[in-house]
């Protein structure tokens, strides 16, 4: 996908880092804003996969480092919860003023305790998702343990948290004891999904129960089944990402299908692109405003996610045969009423092809198989399956081919 580096400030001035992923035309049909979890990073796995999933259905996602995380500035012991709504507010403000206000707010763990009660201040949410989120942020008190007497006597403590070191002041406990939650929820104005593992040892099921109940329609559950609280395989975050989708669409009005958009070819880059992540072999594409997903077979070590690129190179070949026999039988006023193609390719030795003028390599062979359906004598067939050799993917493949590669900066 399209990913841009961008910073914006807070609400006491300190610079925000922040990825903003689009699609590849640049041209999103609405815009999201993503909290993650706490002491976490606009970069977590998750947090990148389920926003590259929404940019390839033409949702752009906006991601940051709350204060004192990651790439922000200022100091995390001096946040609180409340500084987390800010920090969610500013984002809203500064996507509103530089592209267009966001309608989806998306938060894992604490931070979908934050979006939720963001939404007051981001007029233009239509839409909520919380991910493994706690229905009472105040029970982050639970999770930090016997630290919390240190916390209290002492008014702060370093506390680890996935190997890194944090401080935690009483003035964040105190905040997360004030809110109440299930007025936020009372007042919800926006449609709201709630996705939870059954499974989730650090936040419990019940939490999501309790979101649930509090909040009124519309609101959706969808069960992350075996998923850990961090959603540390990568199958789970892409499938939250899809199921986003597939039910934001319906309070984004967005269109069932996509509509590529039309724009002149110097404005934007609009070329075909592959991008493949350091997460096994899989593949995501974007071809003229379309998402497409390659991988290899598990047996590979893949993740059979998606078609293989030869695979895609077999679709092309019948995509490509298909049309121009439909458009040849049109023009000639035939009664071509479908035309179904199936194709395989493998390797041969040259010393076992015939017609091949080098014997000491393997040769790609594609066996296609037509099959037509409509009211056509014997002579038009042939001359069909003539045609099928003319089809341009056929004469590409055949023909004599050059590719160029050049290294981009980056």
């Amino acid at each position: 996908m399209n990913t841009k580096m961008i910073t914006f400030p807070n609400a006491q001035g300190e610079r925000l880092a922040a990825r903003l992923e689009l699609p590849e035309d640049e041209q999103p049909l609405a815009y999201a804003l993503f909290a993650h979890c706490f002491t976490c990073s606009k970069d977590f796995k998750a947090v990148v996969n389920i926003s590259r999933a929404l940019s390839s259905r033409r949702i752009a996602v906006l991601r940051f480092d709350f204060t004192g995380l990651g790439e922000s500035e200022g100091e995390f012991s001096t946040t609180s919860f409340s500084s987390e709504v800010s920090d969610l507010v500013a984002a809203a403000r500064y996507l509103e003023h530089e592209y267009e206000a966001p309608k989806l707010l998306i938060g894992h763990s604490l931070g979908g305790a934050a979006v939720l009660a963001a939404v007051a201040d981001i007029p233009s949410t239509t839409a909520v998702v919380t991910i493994a989120a706690p229905f009472n942020p105040a029970n982050l008190r639970r999770l930090l343990g016997v630290t919390t007497e240190q916390i209290e006597q002492v008014g702060q403590a370093t506390v680890s948290i996935g190997g890194r070191e944090f401080t935690i002041r009483k003035s964040l406990l105190d905040d997360l004891e004030s809110r109440q939650p299930a007025e936020t929820l009372r007042q919800l104005k926006a449609a709201l999904l709630v996705m939870h593992s059954p499974l989730d040892q650090v936040v419990g099921i019940d939490n999501a129960a309790g979101i649930y109940r509090a909040a009124p329609h519309p609101k959706s559950f969808i069960s992350l089944d075996s998923a850990d609280h961090l959603l540390t395989d990568s199958r789970d975050s892409r499938y939250a990402g899809g199921i986003i989708n597939s039910w934001a669409s319906r309070y984004l009005s967005l269109p069932d299908e996509l509509i590529p958009a039309r724009i002149p070819q110097a404005v934007i880059d609009n070329r075909v692109t592959a991008r493949t992540g350091a997460d096994g072999f899989r593949t995501d594409m974007f071809a003229n405003g379309f998402p497409l997903v390659a991988d290899e077979p598990v047996a590979y070590g893949g993740g059979n996610e998606g078609p293989s690129p030869y695979e895609y190179l077999l679709a092309a070949l019948g995509a490509c045969t298909g049309m121009t026999l439909r458009m040849y039988a049109r023009n000639k006023g035939w009664t071509l009423e479908e035309v179904v193609v199936r194709l395989s390719h493998h390797k041969v030795h040259a010393e076992d092809c015939q017609d091949c003028d080098e014997k000491d390599r393997r040769i790609d062979t594609f066996v296609r198989e037509l099959e037509l359906h409509g009211e056509l004598d014997e002579a038009q067939r042939q001359r069909l399956l003539e045609i099928a050799g003319h089809c341009p993917v056929h004469r590409t493949l055949t023909g004599e081919v050059r590719i160029e590669t050049t290294m981009r900066p980056t």
